[in-house]
């Protein structure tokens, strides 16, 4: 990673993992909540023409795969990934898995820190989806903390049309989180999930942070 942090992949029969040290980040075993991710993102979001979604992290593209399947020709999703190995495996020994997601036209990858787009963006997304860490309380890189402060949480909302939503993977509760959402401006929902198919496996949470509707005078 850019900091130095050492990432592995490892494989056993046909199942990956993504390591740092000895703490599985992400394994083809559970991925139930890192879909749940996208598509309960949509639920909320409803139907509408032309969504713009960008995706902090791609993982193991579970996120990634569930959205395109939940937008629509039009949609566009920008998809930041800051670790260029992740990118490579994807496209190495995980390719099948990948399914040629990387390559949908309605993808747009960029190799840089997904706080970047968010500070630099005004009005840009219907959604902004992050899963760049184990959560709010991150252990990969120090810098993901600036995403769940105060100061980031106001950027993400700028950062979001009226309406738009950022949804915030983590793998456990974080208390005063949901907390700090509020404070930042968000009408927020803590949903938890789980991390396998059929309701079994450890529970997982997101949270779904809605930028209000400013009525009209």
């Amino acid at each position: 990673m850019p900091d130095g942090v050492e990432l592995r992949l490892v494989q056993r029969g046909d199942a990956f993992a993504i390591l740092l040290e000895e703490t599985t980040l992400m394994s083809t075993l559970v991925s139930a909540s890192e879909e749940a991710l996208a598509t309960m993102t949509a639920q909320r979001l409803g139907s509408s023409d032309a969504q713009q979604w960008l995706i902090g992290g791609y993982g193991m593209g579970y996120t990634l795969r569930a959205a395109l399947a939940e937008l629509g020709a039009d949609a566009s999703v920008t998809l930041a990934e800051i670790v260029p190995a992740i990118i490579e495996w994807a496209r190495g020994p995980m390719r099948e898995l990948t399914a040629g997601c990387l390559d949908d036209p309605r993808v747009m990858l960029v190799d840089d820190d997904v706080a970047m787009l968010i500070d630099a963006a005004r009005g840009a997304y219907d959604a902004i989806l992050l899963d760049v860490d184990n959560g709010p309380e991150g252990i990969t890189r120090l810098d993901n903390d600036h995403l769940y402060s105060t100061r980031g949480l106001k950027s993400a909302r700028r950062a979001l049309r009226p309406g738009g939503i950022l949804a915030v993977w983590s793998c456990q509760p974080f208390p005063g989180f949901t907390i700090r959402l509020r404070r930042a401006g968000f009408a927020v929902e803590m949903v938890e999930v789980r991390e396998r198919e059929g309701n079994l496996g450890a529970h997982h949470v997101i949270w779904f942070a809605q930028n209000p509707v400013v009525e009209a005078p």
